[in-house]
């Protein structure tokens, strides 16, 4: 089974940033509207034309173009000729290997993520925050040929997934609460049901050590996740185990899986420290 369906509140659109800066005289607004064009891009995406960018970003097509054209002109994207649509360029790839190298944790966690995946026939991915998303950072397969279509630099919502959830429970009460404010504003009606949902999660990860999404994400995906602090001025992270429904069942997660990935978080942190 391969699935990647992404969520409507899994980030926040960029007005919401710039309306919440607007009144920063430190806030640059051209700049921050170039860097929301570039994260517009997602590990799925072949190439994006001006009209896709505007309509992910919030942004109207013309300053699309004047943006897409000030960043191929810098290197940061590069345009097809034959269809005009862009793609990442290679400064944006050197930033993003640049900031990969110096997340030692994923060295540390690759051989202990690819012992869980194989035990389990699960995925087991490492990922940290960007607004509304978890972003993957690291990825480990089993020998499965069943596996979701998701690698590093694929992001996943928040709200409804066991790693969202899992980093949720390790943030600072006042960082939680900014997130909350976010998902209100950015869906309203949606929110209430979002809510309970996290707050079920929360509960578990006190009770029992994991946040759980089984089917809340998407309905034929279970998985449990775990946060951490990986320290050296790294930002927090979460672990999570995951994959289709029908192979890892909520109970085999939680009796076989869950012992096994506390554990090997609790080793990840002690081999992390200095």
């Amino acid at each position: 089974m391969r699935t990647q369906k992404h969520s409507a509140i899994s980030s926040a659109q960029p007005s919401d940033a710039m309306h919440s800066a607007k009144d920063d005289r430190q806030f640059v607004t051209a700049l921050a509207r170039g860097l929301e064009v570039l994260s517009s891009f997602r590990s799925r995406d072949k190439a994006l034309g001006n009209l896709d960018i505007a309509q992910r970003c919030n942004l109207p097509k013309s300053t699309v173009s004047r943006l897409t054209y000030t960043l191929t002109r810098l290197g940061y994207l590069s345009q097809d000729d034959d269809s005009g649509k862009y793609r990442l360029g290679t400064a944006t790839l050197s930033l993003g290997s640049t900031a990969l190298a110096r997340m030692d944790v994923r060295q540390v966690a690759r051989p202990l993520m690819q012992e869980l995946a194989d035990a389990s026939r699960a995925m087991v991915s490492l990922g940290t925050r960007d607004r509304l998303s978890l972003i993957y950072v690291e990825n480990c397969r089993s020998t499965s040929a069943l596996t979701l279509s998701l690698d590093v630099g694929s992001r996943i919502p928040v709200a409804t997934t066991a790693m969202g959830r899992a980093y949720l429970a390790v943030i600072s009460d006042r960082e939680r609460e900014v997130i909350f404010e976010e998902l209100a504003a950015l869906d309203g009606l949606a929110w209430p049901a979002l809510k309970r949902g996290i707050d079920k999660a929360l509960d578990d990860y006190r009770s029992i050590g994991v946040s759980c999404s089984f089917g809340d994400w998407q309905p034929d995906v279970n998985a449990i996740a775990v946060g951490f602090h990986p320290g050296g001025g790294m930002p927090p992270m979460a672990i999570n185990c995951g994959g289709p429904a029908f192979l890892l069942s909520r109970q085999m997660l939680l009796d076989e899986v869950r012992p096994k990935l506390i554990a090997m978080v609790q080793e990840l942190q002690k081999l992390m420290s200095p």
